[in-house]
């Protein structure tokens, strides 16, 4: 039996999962190619369960709602398990990976996934969708033609900074821009280490809530965050998620 294909579905991001952020933000062909899956591989089934109802007001199911097979795959799934997700692929269901939010397999549990579907010989086809990472590199006006992600800084305060003075001399290097995310509490910390850690006239973007209402994109150079965190004037970034980007001149 011929091997179904595994389709990378993007989500909407941050909180904002209204019907009239799908529409604006997932393309229509994205939208009918999701209605018609057989089975879908998901962080959290609740949340992606909700996603669909969205889909089928505007896109009718293939199939109810309770009969699609649904998986989870998230940061607590034993590794091991991985070609058991694939089983129902191989046996010919064309499926969907979600993520939680925008495009799945980037900063997501869901890439380990994609490569054992190409060992497989799955056919793995991405759809186009919201990618905060992305939204956020082009409006920062940092260098977009080299950029490299590093996920999550370390927590540990000195580690942090040495690896942030890493970064930013691999940036100065190569005229790289450099891109993390951190844990939403986290943000305030984040940003003041930044600014006791980088050189004064290295660049800093914080985009927050991309594609969300209250989205802000702001990039100035490190001396001029210092003299707003001085005033506290911090960006409203409290418990959102946020992009931090930088290239050291």
């Amino acid at each position: 039996m011929k091997a179904g294909i595994l389709y990378l579905v993007p989500n909407t991001l941050g909180d904002d999962r209204s019907i009239t952020a799908l529409s604006s933000l997932i393309p229509e062909s994205v939208g009918k190619i999701t209605a018609a899956l057989d089975y879908f591989i998901v962080e959290n089934a609740k949340s992606a369960r909700a996603h669909l109802k969205r889909v089928a007001e505007i896109y009718p199911l293939k199939h109810p709602l309770q009969q699609i097979g649904m998986a989870e795959l998230n940061v607590r799934t034993d590794r091991k398990t991985l070609p058991d997700l694939l089983d129902p692929i191989l046996a010919g269901k064309n499926a969907g990976l979600i993520s939680e939010a925008g495009v799945p397999a980037v900063a997501d549990p869901g890439a380990d996934l994609v490569r054992l579907a190409h060992e497989k010989g799955i056919v793995v086809k991405p759809l186009v969708g919201p990618s905060s990472l992305l939204l956020a590199l082009m409006a920062s006006g940092l260098n977009g033609q080299s950029f490299a992600f590093n996920g999550y800084l370390p927590t540990d305060p000195e580690q942090r900074q040495h690896r942030i003075r890493s970064l930013e001399k691999r940036s100065r290097h190569d005229r790289q821009t450099q891109m993390f995310i951190e844990t939403p509490y986290r943000n305030e910390a984040l940003l003041k280490a930044l600014c006791d850690s980088c050189h004064p006239d290295t660049r800093l973007c914080v985009a927050t809530h991309i594609t969300l209402s209250d989205e802000s994109v702001e990039t100035f150079s490190i001396s001029f965050w210092k003299k707003r965190l001085e005033k506290g004037q911090l960006p409203d970034f409290q418990r959102k998620p946020t992009v931090f980007l930088f290239l050291a001149t």
